[in-house]
Formats: C-alpha cells, structure tokens, sequence
C-alpha cells in the first residue's frame, strides 16, 4: 500500500441512503439501518475523533495539528432519511458530519439529472444543522462537472451555493462533486465560486498533505460490512491521497467531454 503513514491516513466516508428500500439506480450505493448502525458503532469505538470536512479543512489550511486520528463521515445528494433517521443516529453517538445537498433534487418540479427517490426537501436543510451536521453544496442538477462549458460550471457552482445559503442563513464554504468528478479546470471553478474545500470520491483514505480541493473519500457500498469500517479505521484497506490520475481516468474524461457535445450534460452516477 503507498501513499502516508499508518498513522496520518484519514478515513473520509461517503455514504447515500440509509433505507431497507432503495429505487434500483443507487441500490448500490445503499446500506440498510441495520448495516448503518453497525458501521457507526465501528466508528465509534475505533478512538478515532469524529471532525466534520470543515474542521478537517481548517486545519489543513491553516497547518495546525489535527486532533488525534481524524475520522470524518459525508452524506451526498440529500435522501430522505438524512433528515430523520440517519440525522438521529448520528446524532445519539455524537458523530458530526457533513451532508452536500443537490438543490435540484430536493425542490419539486426543478431540472434535475438524479433519478427519482425519496428526498429531503430544501426547507428541511436547516434541521440538518441542529442535529449538529454540516450542510456543503453537491450542485443544482448533478452533472458531470468535468463535461460543463464554463459558464454552466459557474452556474452549477454558483447557484447550488446561493440557494443553501438563502435557506440557512450564512455562507456555504464546502463542495462535493458529483460522482467525484473533477479536472483541474473544475478545481478552480470551484476556488473562484467562494468555496474553501471540494470532496471528490478516489477510493482511498485522506492524509495531511491531501489537497483542499480533492479530498479523497471511500465511497460505502451496500456490501462493505463492519469490518471493512474497522480496517479503514485502522488505516488500511486502501490506498492513501494524494496521488495523480492515471491514464484511464484522463482517458475516460476526454471520452465522456466527447460525449457530452453530442449528447449535452449527462447524469453523474
């Protein structure tokens, strides 16, 4: 395995629904209450200190010390169960988190590229709050960022961030991109619409010395069990950021802008 010390590697978690039904689309990508409990209880009692994107952020930004072994857990799109159950159960285990919201989705009759499902609604994001999570910005419609004409990036960046922030009530400062995905051109939209941190997915643990604006997470399928939590709790179980992108992730990216002319924006998922 390459990448940081045992030690400085930082489990990022990216999670979806938490529901025994899921639509088929992000079935794999779902793990059911039962399965979520007994991941958060593996988190809990791994001595790991829970710590929300912005806290891990403002420390790497400003380079003082992390507390010991961060652990930090995501919830992308906004499904239903984030505002009621999965809010809870965090919340009975003191685990902060950080929940990125596609405004699109969560407001009826919006352009979206998701797939329906259950959802959260806009007005519900503030509820996220007083459970003790953080609410970033996952886009309006869910795109392939990477694919976008620049002003269509603007856009997606701009107005996903607005909407949040007109519904809390103060400046949204944290980014996932949909699917993870990214370019350094997308990287710097991001930086120049206010943001101060973007989460991309990657398949590997954070370090110290990732960057802010591709943050590596291990995006949780509906066959990890509490083992797998317990291993990248101990550092393992995959490689660690930052790294650079291989030839088929370049490649792949070039194929789908190619496909994106002809077709337009696509679904990221």
């Amino acid at each position: 395995m390459s990448g940081a010390p045992l030690a400085t590697r930082i489990p990022v978690l990216l999670y979806h629904p938490v529901t025994d039904d899921p639509p088929g689309w992000i079935a794999e990508f779902t793990v059911t209450p039962r399965q979520f409990a007994a991941h958060l209880d593996a988190i809990a009692g791994s001595g790991r200190t829970p710590l929300t994107v912005g806290a891990l952020v403002g420390h790497l930004a400003a380079g003082t010390p992390l507390p010991p072994r961060p652990v930090v857990l995501t919830f992308d799109d906004g499904f239903a169960d984030l505002a009621g159950p999965t809010a809870e159960a965090l919340a009975r285990r003191s685990l902060p988190a950080t929940a990125y919201l596609t405004t699109g989705a969560l407001a009826p009759g919006r352009p979206c590229l998701l797939p329906p499902a259950p959802m959260m609604t806009l007005a519900q994001a503030p509820r996220l709050e007083e459970y003790g999570m953080e609410v970033g910005g996952h886009t309006v419609s869910h795109p392939q960022l990477d694919t976008l004409r620049p002003a269509a990036l603007r856009s997606e960046l701009r107005d996903s961030k607005a909407e949040l922030e007109d519904v809390l009530g103060h400046e949204v400062r944290h980014l996932a991109y949909p699917h993870g995905y990214n370019s350094p051109a997308v990287r710097r939209a991001a930086k120049a619409a206010g943001y101060a941190s973007a989460v991309a997915v990657r398949h590997a643990l954070s370090s110290e010395t990732d960057e802010l604006f591709r943050i590596a997470r291990l995006i949780v399928r509906r066959d990890h069990t509490a083992a797998d939590v317990e291993a990248w709790m101990e550092g393992t179980g995959a490689r660690s950021a930052p790294y650079p992108d291989s030839l088929p992730t370049v490649g792949w990216r070039l194929y789908r802008r190619a496909r994106a002319l002809v077709k337009g924006p696509e679904f990221a998922g």
